[in-house]
């Protein structure tokens, strides 16, 4: 094998060794045979072309079979390595910049969204928060009213804009971090939404706890007042897309009271705020919380099957991520909270992830009331703490209303999406969308004070639960009503039930039936001893 670095001297080089093999085949040397006329022209070609290349030195390297090739001359196959290794090192720097162990403001998954035949349900229509959906047309309308609040804020503290555009700039990179995907704003951009989407939300926030006009608000504001168009805010502002991480409120109302390390305040604000959209029967007032509080100290509560528990405090801020998250929190207070799932246990063969055909946690209300069992409503404001004993499932009232659907679309992307909070509420939102299969269900809930909705009728209810859980990746082994269901399922498939349940409602379920039924026996009696006399004084006469 030669290595050589001179361009001329290749070129002779390799006219020199093809003159050599054609005398050594016998071949005729004249450059009038065709093949050595080819042979010629590709060594001129190729002496032409090394020509034209700039005059640095060129390492080629010659076979013993005469083949070649030039290290450095740009291959396809060398092309595509060169190709691969430029995403790799793209990924290398994606991975480098992004903090995954930081996201909590995640986009619908597609087959989310796919599966809702509604895109409200996701999508703001009315306000714009964070990154995600600032800018679009039909939002536009809300950002002279942010402007507003932001004057306000600064003519009500004196405060300077720079103020608050410094302090959102030292902490826009752990904002950055905390939403997901890539964000079309620069960095002053989002530091300008930070500061006015913030003041925007606590503006709301504390206008719905002290009043919009002690704000300096007029009473017919069109924006700033409990009236008009604050339910629709309230659902926009709830949405998992439309979300400011909650250290963010923290930071610019700390700003504003002179107090930058205050934290939980922004929390108990926003409870309040969102109160309109629990489903309970109960404003979560201070007075009612405390008065939760203190006649649960004497119940154990268990809603979930794992041993280490702790206590959940939804008015603390420490693991508060944004308003949302904050809102299922109350939603599941005073309830235990279980540690993060581990993703292997998550996706192993015994903890194995269902699909829809598999989440099946119990049976629907008429087949299980065929088989005796009872429903009564729970006297209690904890929604998901359903109870089942000696063949009764009492269930806490649910209120649903308008917004439902949004909300509780929204809770269940949330936990879909976020692997470091359980799957609670999925798992409350499936074992009822188990239970109702119709709208005799629904209707069936409803007579007994179990479920109170505001919809058109029993069908819209039944079909909102139905559509909640489609596509809904859930693991059935990690459900908290798991023992519950293994309970009521127990109880269903015992015979004696069943018999006694069909007895109850084929001859017992009305007054006439009860009336028919007992003179059938009666008469069965009769005819039975008439039957039997007869007999007997045949074979024994007086």
């Amino acid at each position: 094998m030669v290595a050589v670095f001179n361009k001329e001297l290749l070129s002779w080089y390799l006219i020199t060794l093809k003159i050599k093999e054609t005398l050594q085949l016998g071949v005729p040397s004249a450059p009038s045979s065709g093949m050595l006329s080819t042979e010629f022209q590709e060594q001129q070609n190729l002496q032409q072309d090394l020509q034209q290349e700039p005059s640095q030195s060129l390492h080629i390297t010659i076979n013993e079979g005469g083949e070649y090739f030039q290290e450095g001359a740009t291959s396809p196959e060398s092309e595509w390595m060169i190709s691969t290794k430029e995403k790799l090192e793209q990924a290398c720097e994606d991975d480098e910049a992004c903090s995954w162990d930081k996201l909590s403001i995640y986009q619908i998954p597609h087959y989310l969204r796919d599966s809702s035949s509604d895109d409200k349900a996701y999508v703001p229509q009315i306000v714009s928060l964070g990154p995600y959906h600032h800018g679009k047309r039909r939002l536009r309308q809300m950002e002279r009213h942010k402007w507003r609040s932001l004057n306000h804020v600064l003519k009500r503290t004196n405060h300077d804009i720079r103020l608050y555009l410094d302090s959102m700039n030292e902490i826009k990179e752990r904002a950055i971090s905390c939403y997901e995907g890539s964000i079309s704003l620069n960095s002053n951009e989002f530091v300008e939404m930070l500061v006015l989407d913030g003041c925007f939300v606590l503006e709301l926030f504390r206008g719905a706890t002290e009043g919009f006009a002690p704000l300096g608000y007029s009473r017919n504001d069109p924006v700033f007042a409990m009236r008009g168009l604050m339910h629709s805010i309230q659902r926009d502002m709830i949405m998992l897309e439309n979300q400011l991480p909650l250290f963010v409120l923290d930071h610019l109302l700390g700003i504003q009271l002179g107090n930058p390390d205050l934290k939980g305040l922004v929390a108990d604000l926003a409870l309040r705020f969102f109160d309109p959209l629990m489903p309970t029967d109960e404003p979560l007032t201070k007075k009612n919380r405390n008065k939760v509080e203190s006649s649960e100290k004497n119940e154990t509560i268990t809603p979930t099957t794992t041993t280490t528990t702790t206590i959940c405090d939804p008015l603390s801020d420490e693991d508060g991520l944004h308003c949302l998250d904050v809102f299922r929190r109350s939603l599941l207070r005073r309830g235990t909270v279980r540690p993060p799932s581990n993703w292997t246990k998550r996706w192993s063969n015994a903890h194995r992830v269902a699909d829809k055909r598999q989440q099946q946690l119990i049976h629907s209300v008429s087949s299980l009331r065929e088989a005796g069992i009872k429903f009564k409503k729970r006297k209690t404001d904890r929604f998901w703490d359903i109870k089942f004993k000696d063949g009764i499932l009492r269930i806490p009232r649910l209120l649903i209303h308008d917004g439902t659907k949004s909300l509780f679309f929204n809770l269940i992307a949330f936990e879909q999406c976020h692997l470091e909070c359980s799957n609670d509420f999925t798992s409350y939102v499936i074992f009822m969308d188990n239970l109702i299969n119709s709208p005799a269900d629904v209707g069936y809930l409803h007579y007994h004070g179990i479920i109170e909705h505001w919809l058109g009728n029993d069908a819209e209810v039944a079909e909102l639960f139905n559509r909640l859980c489609r596509e809904v990746v859930f693991d059935i082994n990690d459900s908290y009503f798991c023992p519950l269901s293994e309970a009521v399922n127990r109880y269903y498939n015992h015979r004696w039930s069943t018999w006694c349940a069909n007895l109850r409602h084929n001859y017992f379920n009305n007054p006439w039936a009860i009336i028919s039924s007992v003179a059938a026996v009666v008469l069965l009696v009769f005819t039975l001893a008439q039957t039997f006399y007869s007999i007997y004084g045949y074979y024994k006469p007086l």
